[in-house]
C-alpha cells in the first residue's frame, strides 16, 4: 500500500517507521526542513521499544501527492492547511490521528475521498532530526467518519496498520465516535491542568488532582451525551484515571508545547467541550476556565490573536 504520513513529528515518525518495514508499503512522510532532509541523508532512526532505521521517502511538500492512504498527524490548528495542501492529490482514503475533536469535519469539507477518524495511545518523542524515540507500546483506533457506514475503508485501513506491528482495533461510526469523545475527555482533564500546574501526568492520580480532573470529565460527559454519544461520567473518570496511572511519570503534549513556547491545541480539546456544551445550553466552567487560562497564555506571548 503506498502511505502518506502527513505531520512527521513524534507519533507521525513512529507510525511511519513502523509502515515503512513492511514490504508492500510504500510509505512517504511529509515534514519540516531539517528532518527531512536527516531522513533523506541517513534514513529514520527510531530507538526505545524496538532499535531500528527505515528510509522512507521524505519531503516537504505535501502538494499533488497520490497514494491509497494519509494519516494525518499534525497539530490539530495545522488541519485545515494540511488539508487545502492535500486536496491537491489523490488519494482513496483519509485517516485523522489527531488530538481534539474536528480534525474529521475539516477534512470531509476539503477532500473527495473516505475520512476515517482514529486514536492511538502509542507514545513517542522526537529527540532530533532523523531520530524518533518510541517509549511507549499502545493501541490505535479506527473506523469510518465520512461517510459514517463506510465500514470496508476502515477494515483496509486497519489491516495495512496491523501488517505493520501496530496493535489496531477497527470499530464503527459509532464506536469512533466514543473513543475520540473518552480520549477528548482524557486529553481535556490531564493536558490543560498537567500545562498549568508545570506537572507530570502523575500528580493528578490523587487529591488535590483528583478535584479537578473529576469534574472536567463529568463535563466531557454531558456534553458527548448532547451531541448523542452513549458515555458515562463514571467511564471517563475511569479513563482518565488509567490513562493517569499508566502514564505517571510522563509529560502530557500541552505541558512540553508550554514549556517550549509553543501554541497548544487547547481550541480543539476544552475549548471544543466549550462550543459544543453552549449550543446544547450545557455549563461547563471548568473547562470554560482552562480554555481562557492557556488562551490568555498564548495571546500574551503573540501566539494567537488576543481576540481568537
Amino acid at each position: 500500500m503506498e502511505i502518506v504520513v502527513f505531520g512527521a513529528g513524534s507519533i507521525g515518525s513512529l507510525l511511519g517507521a513502523l509502515l515503512a518495514r513492511v514490504p508492500d508499503h510504500d510509505v512517504t512522510l511529509v515534514g519540516r526542513g531539517p528532518h527531512v532532509s536527516a531522513i533523506r541523508r541517513r534514513g529514520l532512526r527510531v530507538e526505545g521499544i524496538e532499535s531500528f532505521t527505515v528510509e522512507p521517502q521524505a519531503t516537504t511538500d505535501g502538494t499533488d501527492l497520490a497514494a491509497d492512504l494519509v494519516l494525518v498527524t499534525v497539530k490539530a490548528y495545522d488541519t485545515e492547511a494540511a488539508a487545502r495542501e492535500l486536496r491537491t492529490g489523490e488519494f482513496d482514503a483519509v485517516c485523522s490521528l489527531q488530538n481534539g475533536m474536528g480534525n474529521e469535519e475539516t477534512l470531509a469539507g476539503y477532500l473527495d475521498c473516505p475520512v476515517l477518524g482514529g486514536t492511538t495511545s502509542y507514545g513517542a518523542v522526537r529527540t532530533d532530526s532523523g531520530e524518533v524515540v518510541w517509549n511507549g507500546a499502545g493501541e490505535i483506533a479506527v473506523g469510518p467518519w465520512a461517510p459514517r457506514g463506510d465500514d470496508e475503508t476502515a477494515a483496509t485501513v486497519g489491516a495495512a496498520m496491523t501488517a505493520g506491528g501496530l496493535e489496531v482495533d477497527v470499530v464503527d461510526g459509532a464506536g469512533i465516535r466514543r473513543r475520540l469523545w473518552e480520549k477528548l475527555a482524557v486529553n481535556a482533564a490531564i493536558n490543560p491542568t498537567t500545562a498549568l500546574a508545570r506537572v507530570e501526568n502523575g500528580a493528578l492520580g490523587d487529591e488535590p488532582g483528583t478535584d479537578l480532573v473529576e469534574p472536567i470529565a463529568r463535563e466531557v460527559g454531558a456534553t458527548a451525551r448532547a451531541e448523542g454519544v452513549t458515555l458515562s461520567d463514571e467511564a471517563l473518570v475511569d479513563a482518565v484515571g488509567e490513562v493517569v496511572t499508566a502514564t505517571a511519570e510522563n509529560e502530557s503534549s500541552m505541558y512540553a508545547d508550554v514549556q517550549a513556547a509553543r501554541r497548544t491545541e487547547i481550541d480543539v480539546i476544552n475549548g471544543y467541550v466549550v462550543e459544543r456544551a453552549r449550543e446544547h445550553g450545557i455549563d461547563v466552567p471548568t473547562n470554560r476556565t482552562l480554555w481562557t487560562l492557556l488562551r490568555a497564555w498564548e495571546a500574551e506571548r503573540g501566539l494567537r490573536a488576543i481576540d481568537a
